[in-house]
């Protein structure tokens, strides 16, 4: 909002009440800047722009493969793992938290609402075929304890101050940005005391993120199978988390901040995206490798059937 001649940044980007595009934002896109609060004056802003939204779409779809998987073969709860789907809760809900109070870009923010919104959905049906295949062990109690943590940490977060509109106070007019500009600032940009929480949740968000896949990792290795998990689930989610990590390295940064300020700022999230690339490739390497054995062994029982029964 604009207060005495002055923009502040809101949770969902920047936002005035006096002003227009041509004084705040010379040259800039009006559609972004109307839509989501960014000044987006150059191709390398737009690009942003665009692979954020494209990340968006990737991730909206990603999750359908696996729900039509799941209803298909109806054993999500053994093809998952549950802590895949726990750490990778924790990880979003972190990274919505995060980005909420570090003043992330607000397509950042966009993306981290709905990231939760499909996690809880997932582990929805994940307990859903849990009870419904009546497969509950000794590991029940661990598993419940787990979802309850989870869920208990994503609503102890929820009333934190600071979720609302932010009062940081920036200079009004011409926000001119200028990643790998020539410019002189390299001096890293002061954190206020919002920004290092949503930073130290936004660094535990990135390490949540890359221990999901381990569980995973291992459930897949110790059934030798992939059956019931969705290729394109993962296929999604690398294309996704690559145009996210891209949108916010093409961002040019504010005026005066100066690119190395602008990476450490960005730091957690870009490590969170780009760092669980590596990791998602592994997976669908073992869905490559199972998949070929798969095809060799039922290929070594088709050569020893009968061609005519006993």
């Amino acid at each position: 909002m604009r207060i005495d001649g002055v923009l502040t940044r809101g949770a969902f980007g920047l936002t005035t009440q006096e002003g227009n595009l041509t004084s705040l934002c010379p040259n800039g896109s009006k559609w972004v800047w109307e839509g989501f609060g960014e000044c987006a004056q150059d191709a390398r802003d737009m690009a942003s722009v665009y692979l954020g939204l494209l990340s968006i779409l990737c991730f909206m779809v990603s999750s359908l493969p696996q729900y039509y998987s799941s209803c298909k073969t109806g054993n999500m709860d053994s093809a998952l793992s549950i802590w895949f789907l726990l750490l990778w809760l924790g990880g979003d809900t972190c990274n919505l938290v995060g980005s909420f109070l570090a003043d992330q870009l607000p397509l950042q923010t966009y993306t981290a609402v709905y990231y939760v919104i499909a996690d809880m959905a997932m582990l929805g049906m994940y307990l859903y075929y849990k009870i419904w295949n009546k497969m509950l062990d000794s590991r029940r109690v661990l598993h419940v304890v787990g979802v309850a943590c989870v869920l208990g940490f994503t609503t102890g977060l929820a009333p934190l101050p600071g979720l609302g509109a932010q009062h940081e106070v920036v200079p009004s007019g011409f926000r001119g940005r200028a990643l790998l500009s020539t410019s002189d600032v390299s001096h890293i940009k002061t954190f206020t005391t919002k920004e290092i929480i949503g930073f130290s949740i936004g660094s535990v968000s990135s390490v949540l993120y890359l221990f999901s896949r381990l569980p995973q990792m291992y459930t897949n290795f110790k059934r030798k199978s992939t059956e019931g998990v969705s290729f394109f689930l993962f296929a999604l989610v690398i294309l996704g988390n690559s145009t996210y990590g891209l949108s916010v390295l093409l961002k040019n940064p504010d005026e005066g901040q100066g690119e190395k300020s602008y990476m450490i700022h960005h730091l957690p999230w870009l490590i969170g995206s780009l760092g669980t690339l590596s990791l998602d490739l592994i997976i669908c390497i073992q869905f490559l490798i199972y998949r070929k054995a798969k095809l060799e062994v039922d290929g070594g029982r088709g050569e020893t059937t009968p061609l005519i029964g006993s």
